[in-house]
């Protein structure tokens, strides 16, 4: 049996994910020890970074949460708007893509 041998040159590129930010955005009815309970819960903030963020939502009218992936920042944003509902709030929680 002839001994072939083959050479390939393989070039492998890795890139960063795309990045997103999720975003709460401020309402009328929300209550604020919600949203510091949801920055906390579904974000791992620490108690004064989530009040301060809290604090930045109700006085720009939004504020970013935390930066992820695009999956992970679809699944957070899903998950504050069922735990939203589930108390009946309508907090609102989108995403953007990160610069």
């Amino acid at each position: 049996m002839p001994n072939t041998r083959e050479d390939f040159e393989v070039s492998l590129e890795t890139r960063e994910p795309e990045m997103f930010r999720v975003l709460l955005h401020n309402d009328d009815y929300t209550s604020m020890d919600f949203v510091v309970e949801i920055l906390m819960r579904i974000f791992h903030k620490n108690l004064e970074d989530a009040q301060m963020i809290m604090i930045n939502i109700h006085e720009k009218g939004r504020a970013v949460c935390g930066v992820y992936s695009h999956e992970i920042a679809e699944t957070k944003a899903e998950q504050v708007k069922q735990l939203a509902k589930q108390n009946e709030f309508p907090l609102l929680a989108t995403i953007e893509k990160d610069d």
